[in-house]
C-alpha cells in the first residue's frame, strides 16, 4: 500500500470516528500516525532529480512575500501592477509554470515579491508541483492568499488545508509547549493552565506513535493533540498571511461590505489598482518591520536610507550588524532619538531595543 493510500485510509477512520471522550485515545495516535506520513510524503527521495526549474529563488530584500492561489485569480497581473515585474499574464489557467520574482520599494525597504505557480489541490500529497510551490512558500516571511471575489470562498479553505497539510500554520503562533526528550524517567507532564482537549492517555498515545517512552512536557497554553503533534515534529512553519480577494470591480457594494468582515482580508482590483495603499499598509503591519534612521557626528539624519530590521530583532547590537559586522569591536554608546527613549537625545548602549523611525547616531571608541 502506498503512503498516499495509508493516509486516505487513516483520513477516513478519522473521519467515521465521533469524537468524545472515549474515542480521544485512539483519534490522537491517528493524528500522530498521519503527521507521520505526511513528513514522508514531503520529505523529498533520495533519488529523482533536482528541486526543478526556476524554484530554487536567491534571497534579496528585507522580507520575502509570497503570492498563493489557484490559477488566474490575478497573481501575476497583482505582480506586474506593484514592482513593474512581468510575469505572463492570461485569462488560461496555468500560465506561470516557474517562480517569478519582483522587488517592492516600500517605506524605503526592499521587499522580494514571489509569484508562485498557481496552487492545485492535492499539493500537499505532491501533485503536480504543488509540493515546490509550497517549499519555497515556507521560506516566506508573509503570504498573500489570493482569491478570486467571483469563485467561491471554498478556494480559501481549499488553500489553509493544502498549507497546514505540509506544516505552514498560517496568522497562528507556536503553541506555548516545552518538550524535551530523555533517555530514561518516563512521561513527566506538567500544565500551568487547565487542559481541555488533553489527557495523560491522550499525551501517552501521542508520544507512543512516535516510539518516546521517557520525556518531560510542560502545557503552557490549552493545547489540542494538533499542537502537541507540531511540537514533536519540530518542522512547522508560522507565517502571517492576507487573503488578497481580487477583481472587486466586478462585484456590488452590499457584496465589498461582507467580504470586509471577512478576518485577514484586504479587497483590490489589481487591474484598476484599487486600494493598493490599504494592501501595502496592511503587508507593512503584517511584516513587522521598523525603519531606523542613521545620524552621522555633526550632520542632519539620512532620511533617505532607513536600516530595516524585524521587530522582534531590532536592538542596537543588531542594528550594528545590519550596518557593518566590524561596528560593535568600536561601539562605546549610542545616541538615540524617537519613541523608545525618554530623553532626545538618550545615551543607550548596544542592548537597547529599537522602535519605528528612531534616529541613531553611534558614537566609537576612542
Amino acid at each position: 500500500m502506498s503512503t498516499f493510500d495509508k493516509i486516505k485510509e487513516i483520513e477516513t477512520e478519522m473521519a467515521r470516528t465521533q469524537k468524545n471522550k472515549n474515542t480521544a485515545y485512539h483519534l490522537g495516535t491517528l493524528k500522530a500516525k498521519l503527521a507521520k506520513l505526511k513528513r514522508e510524503l514531503l520529505t523529498p527521495s533520495k533519488s529523482g532529480g533536482g528541486p526543478g526549474e526556476g524554484f530554487d529563488v536567491a534571497g534579496t530584500g528585507v522580507a520575502r512575500v509570497g503570492f498563493i492561489g489557484f490559477p488566474s485569480v490575478g497573481k501575476s497581473t497583482l505582480m506586474s501592477k506593484m514592482t513593474g515585474t512581468f510575469s505572463e499574464v492570461s485569462e488560461v489557467e496555468f500560465t506561470t509554470l516557474t517562480t517569478v520574482p519582483g522587488v517592492l520599494q516600500y517605506k524605503g525597504a526592499k521587499i522580494q515579491i514571489l509569484d508562485l505557480p498557481g496552487i492545485i489541490e492535492g499539493a500537499k500529497d505532491g501533485k503536480g508541483r504543488g509540493r515546490q510551490v509550497i517549499a519555497v512558500a515556507r521560506t516566506c516571511s508573509l503570504i498573500f492568499i489570493v482569491l478570486d471575489v467571483l469563485k467561491p470562498l471554498t478556494h480559501k479553505a481549499v488553500i489553509e488545508r493544502e498549507m497546514e497539510g505540509v506544516g505552514i500554520r498560517l496568522n497562528k503562533e507556536p503553541p506555548n509547549i516545552v518538550f524535551r526528550k530523555k533517555d530514561k524517567g518516563g512521561i513527566n507532564m506538567t500544565n500551568t493552565v487547565p487542559l481541555t482537549n488533553l489527557d495523560k492517555d491522550v499525551v501517552k498515545s501521542i508520544l507512543n506513535e512516535y516510539r518516546i517512552a521517557s520525556a518531560d512536557i510542560s502545557f503552557r497554553c490549552d493545547a489540542t493533540a494538533d499542537d502537541l503533534i507540531d511540537v514533536i515534529e519540530g518542522n512547522r512553519v508560522y507565517i502571517p498571511a492576507l487573503y488578497v480577494l481580487n477583481k472587486i470591480d466586478q462585484i456590488s457594494i452590499e457584496e465589498l461590505d461582507l467580504i470586509y468582515k471577512i478576518p485577514h482580508a484586504v479587497p483590490i482590483s489589481a487591474h484598476h489598482e484599487w486600494n493598493f495603499d490599504e494592501l501595502l499598509e496592511k503587508m507593512w503591519d503584517y511584516l513587522n518591520l521598523v525603519r531606523i534612521y542613521t545620524k552621522p557626528k555633526g550632520q542632519l539624519p539620512d532620511y533617505t536610507a532607513p536600516v530595516v530590521l524585524k521587530r522582534d530583532r531590532a536592538s542596537l547590537a543588531d542594528f550594528c550588524n545590519t550596518i557593518h559586522k566590524g561596528i560593535l569591536r568600536e561601539f562605546a554608546h549610542a545616541l538615540v532619538w524617537g519613541s523608545s527613549v525618554k530623553h532626545n537625545p538618550q545615551k543607550v548602549g548596544k542592548e537597547h531595543v529599537l522602535l519605528d523611525e528612531d534616529v541613531v547616531s553611534i558614537v566609537k571608541k576612542k
